[in-house]
């Protein structure tokens, strides 16, 4: 197994992975359009529908129109998680077309309910494409540049669609375009970068471990690696991996369930900024949610992605996980103390900057490590990659979920400074998890990072 796999590994970054690096990262792209751009025209949204802070539907229906997305994301994870077991491209392609149709539809919607419903639909692309696309990333990626791979399709490719997302909503304001139009146009818009890789996608080669470890393949498993690598390979007929899927999970059960935990931890408190930061936040500090999320991506989500991109595969996902982990505890507590405590010499820009310094230090850390999907993919052997990685993208949705319902209630119940502390204590909470259980992987093969050699010879 280690031979087989060892020219993937050692492959140089070559234009093979720049395709593969484009085809899977446009879904991302689209991921983070599509889940930012809610939290952009939310207020629109409540506008045009006649919902406002004295209706007495007010903090559910916001909820609802935020987070049903990310339940439907939840949902979606689950199921292509099973599904990835029969192929990891069988379905890939179905992921981007739910994310075009569900865009599309958004702006045909008349009342909430069926703005949540069409965003469910949506939800079930995103959270498929959660967990085919990191997997296929890692599977083609060879082991020096993987980090940096995932890093780049997923932290930084987000930060794109959303700073996209911010850029459309200005346009059309500067425009002139009436309020009722900017919020369909904007939210239809996140069908274009998903519909564009369909065809890519269903050209993209299966991975050679789906071939050899759970279909057993090994003809093709080694066509996939010779179109990869140029090498040849021997195979051994035998590659097949016949030790049961449960062995596994008891054998690593305690660092599945903690990859599962951190992407639930890391969502509550990143979620309650990317859905409410244009709203909530913004308007606390008299600024407009377009200018916010612009400012919010160019000058400290894209910074952070950048300096994830450099020390990944250098310094290790552990240390960034912890180190940003602990930066967005502090920027939080920062941020409120600041605003509690300055009175008049109160300035936006100041508390502004403090709340965005937890953007930068989330993609730094744990924004381009858990919840770009590499603990699940690394951690895990091939059999159980797909159900691990669908149970850590679950969670994160869940998370995420949770504090488009939690985070509004407690901000309008125990105001603004209750809602962002209790956001830094589960920060802190994650990096001391990180911490105390997570294994640093990098440099890695799949096979050793996942510790699938040592247990199948046991």
């Amino acid at each position: 197994m280690k031979d087989v796999f060892k020219p993937l590994d050692e492959k140089k970054f070559s234009f093979f992975h720049v395709k593969s690096l484009l085809t899977t990262g446009m879904g991302v792209f689209t991921d983070g359009y599509d889940l930012s751009s809610i939290g952009i025209v939310l207020l629109l949204v409540l506008s045009e529908f006649g919902i406002t802070t004295k209706s007495p539907d007010y903090v559910s229906l916001t909820a609802a129109i935020s987070g049903s997305a990310l339940a439907g994301a939840a949902v979606g994870a689950i199921l292509f998680g099973f599904l990835s077991n029969m192929g990891r491209k069988t379905f890939y392609g179905v992921d981007v077309a739910l994310m075009t149709v569900g865009a599309l539809l958004q702006a045909f919607v008349t009342d909430p309910t069926q703005l949540i419903i069409v965003r469910f639909l949506l939800g079930l692309g995103v959270g498929a494409d959660y967990v085919l696309s990191p997997m296929i990333m890692a599977e083609h990626s060879n082991a020096k540049d993987r980090g940096k791979i995932i890093a780049l399709g997923f932290g930084l490719f987000w930060g794109f669609g959303a700073t996209l997302a911010a850029v459309v909503y200005l346009a059309l304001q500067a425009a002139g375009v009436p309020s009722y139009l900017i919020w369909r146009i904007v939210l239809a818009a996140g069908a274009v970068p998903a519909a564009s890789v369909i065809y890519l996608r269903r050209k993209i080669p299966e991975t050679a471990r789906f071939l050899g470890r759970i279909k057993g393949d090994a003809e093709k498993l080694k066509g996939v690696i010779r179109e990869v690598t140029g090498e040849n390979v021997s195979v051994d007929p035998e590659i097949k991996d016949k030790t049961s899927a449960l062995y596994y999970i008891k054998r690593n059960w305690s660092v599945f369930l903690s990859a599962c935990l951190l992407w639930f931890l890391f969502d509550i408190v990143a979620y309650s900024g990317i859905l409410f930061g244009p709203s909530l936040i913004a308007q606390s500090l008299g600024i407009n949610s377009g200018v916010f999320q612009l400012l919010i991506e160019g000058a400290f989500t894209v910074p952070g992605g950048i300096i994830a991109l450099s020390l990944i595969d250098r310094v290790g996902r552990k240390p960034l996980q912890v180190i940003g982990f602990v930066g967005m505890a502090l920027s939080l507590l920062s941020f409120s103390l600041y605003k509690n405590m300055a009175g008049l010499a109160f300035s936006p820009m100041i508390a502004f900057a403090l709340y965005g310094l937890q953007n930068l230090a989330s993609q730094a850390g744990p924004g381009s490590v858990s919840a770009s999907g590499i603990l699940g993919v690394e951690l895990a052997p091939t059999k159980v990659r797909g159900t691990i990685q669908s149970l850590t993208v679950a969670s994160g949705r869940i998370g995420a979920t949770l504090t488009s319902f939690v985070f509004p209630s407690l901000f309008h119940q125990y105001g603004e400074a209750f809602a962002i502390y209790f956001l830094a204590g589960i920060a802190a909470i994650a990096a001391i998890l990180t911490f105390a259980v997570i294994p640093e992987t990098k440099g890695k093969s799949l096979e050793n990072s996942s510790r699938e050699i040592d247990l199948v010879q046991t």
